[in-house]
């Protein structure tokens, strides 16, 4: 079995040690072993582990989520209509954000037309509008 120090365990799962070590503080990554020198050793399964955080965050899931779809304090894994309740909870959240760069967006393009309507040389309307709003 492979053992991996903390940074040869970050290299190959391509991500920094301190993101390993910020795991390690959320509880959901543990060194099976200590070396001698007492470094933090890891396994093989501690690379899958580390590959599935990454993996789940990629497509959206939280920190609290993943610890959850790492199964419960007995080590059994989610069932289906537990994972589906995370999956709809962060397609909720998706829609939040979708909704709310969808207004960012609108205000730049009324932001945008604005400028290319009327240049002037004395200063841009979006920045008075700005400044009289704060």
């Amino acid at each position: 079995m492979k053992r991996y120090s903390i940074s040869q365990l970050a290299q190959a799962a391509a991500v920094p040690t301190t993101t390993l070590r910020y795991y390690e503080r959320a509880g959901l990554m543990h060194p099976e072993d200590r070396s001698q020198g007492n470094y933090r050793l890891y396994s093989d399964e501690s690379l899958r582990r580390l590959k599935f955080i990454r993996a789940a965050q990629a497509i959206g899931f939280t920190l609290d989520d993943v610890k959850l779809l790492l199964g419960n304090n007995e080590g059994e894994p989610l069932r289906c209509c537990e994972v589906e309740t995370l999956i709809t909870d962060r397609l909720a959240e998706i829609d939040r954000r979708l909704k709310d760069l969808r207004h960012v967006q609108r205000v730049l393009q009324t932001s945008l037309e604005k400028c290319r309507k009327s240049p002037r040389a004395g200063g841009c309307p979006v920045v008075e509008t700005l400044r009289s709003s704060t």
